[in-house]
């Protein structure tokens, strides 16, 4: 995003191609983009290179012709030559010119993402001149598409797939008038919070960073809640895990796109938090411990008042089987679980399962 910015400011022409549609195993979903440089630099990817370099020159061509066009890839066993996907899925892609006449708001939206703060661009795909976009937050509205009515309908129907993180394309009508839209969703970041000073806790920060969490560390001793300790984390909190929790989850900071890894091994610091995370909406809570330890530990909770229900939020051993013995190692395979819970996969190998490998697969 920063090259786009960049281009966009200094009004240099930028062709972009954006996935609108995907089906089947196509390695990018919706929401991909490829933007190609006054200078013919290409940043970012559509397609895992199957197709990229015709949506490149799509692209290219579009910058400085400004010229919007839909192409659709899918596969091909009868041609060789063809160009296709070798993944088997289906995507259709929007490629037009990105420049400050058609699209006045989009450094708003730069910035926004930039900030880390949910946004959202609704693109019509109908418009052929003029300002082509609105530029939507949780609250305030940058743009038109001429009425009140259909600006009104497009702004309801951008705010909840902004809150559902979903991108797509869809229909807004407003008194017999109908356009087609492409909303593209950046919710900002999903949080994850880590508890516990170790130096595993820095290796989770750094591969849940690239997997694109906000990460923030936790621990009630005020030598390892250090900054310096934990230089991939985006904040770090001294104060008692439970009670930062508490403070989190009462001010509505905790939501289902949380997740949190208590990695303090420790029961005065284990079992006072979990008493409070398995009452809030984090989607995830992995724990770090053996299995007797888990055991021993759920048996306790269950004394302190908690149901079976509650303990079997709970995920421990932490992470994935993967044999890990380094933090780095270790690391991996936590992130990796919570990846695995988020998207409803077992975590196996892929080479035995069925299936989509991005649909409903199982794994044997």
């Amino acid at each position: 995003m920063k090259s786009l910015k960049q281009w966009y400011v200094e009004g240099s022409p930028v062709g972009l191609a954006t996935v609108v549609r995907a089906r089947g195993s196509a390695v990018h979903g919706v929401g991909a983009m490829l933007a190609v440089g006054p200078h013919g630099q290409a940043v970012g990817g559509v397609s895992g290179g199957c197709v990229e370099g015709v949506v490149f020159d799509a692209a290219s061509a579009a910058a400085l012709d400004g010229t919007r066009d839909r192409l659709w890839f899918g596969a091909n066993d009868t041609d060789p030559f063809a160009v296709a996907l070798t993944c088997g899925g289906e995507i259709e892609i929007v490629v037009e010119r990105l420049d400050c006449r058609t699209r006045p708001h989009y450094r708003t939206l730069l910035d926004h993402v930039g900030c880390q703060s949910a946004v959202c661009e609704i693109v019509d795909l109908n418009a052929t001149s003029g300002p082509v976009h609105l530029v939507v937050s949780p609250s305030e509205m940058y743009g038109s598409f001429g009425t009140p009515e259909i600006d009104a309908a497009a702004t309801r129907l951008g705010r909840e797939m902004l809150h559902s993180g979903t991108s797509g394309l869809a229909h807004v009508e407003s008194d017999g008038a109908a356009i087609e839209v492409f909303v593209h969703s950046f919710p900002g970041p999903p949080r994850m919070l880590v508890f516990g000073g170790l130096d595993l806790a820095d290796a989770v920060a750094q591969i849940a960073k690239l997997v694109g969490y906000r990460v923030v560390v936790c621990d009630a001793r005020p030598v390892f809640a250090t900054a310096s300790r934990f230089p991939h984390a985006d904040e770090v909190v001294h104060a008692w895990p439970h009670q930062y929790l508490q403070q989190q989850s009462d001010a509505g900071s905790v939501d289902p796109s949380t997740v949190l890894c208590v990695l303090t091994h420790d029961s005065k610091f284990d079992e006072p938090l979990l008493e409070v995370a398995v009452r809030t909406a984090a989607r995830y809570i992995g724990v770090l411990g053996s299995r007797r330890t888990h055991e021993n530990r759920i048996t306790r909770l269950l004394e302190h008042g908690l149901s079976v229900e509650e303990t079997a939020r709970l995920h421990s051993p932490i992470g994935l089987d993967i044999g890990g013995h380094t933090t780095h190692e270790m690391a991996l395979s936590i992130v990796a679980e919570i990846v695995a819970s988020g998207r409803g996969r077992s975590g196996g190998a892929l080479r035995r399962g069925v299936g989509s490998i991005r649909g409903s697969a199982s794994t044997m």
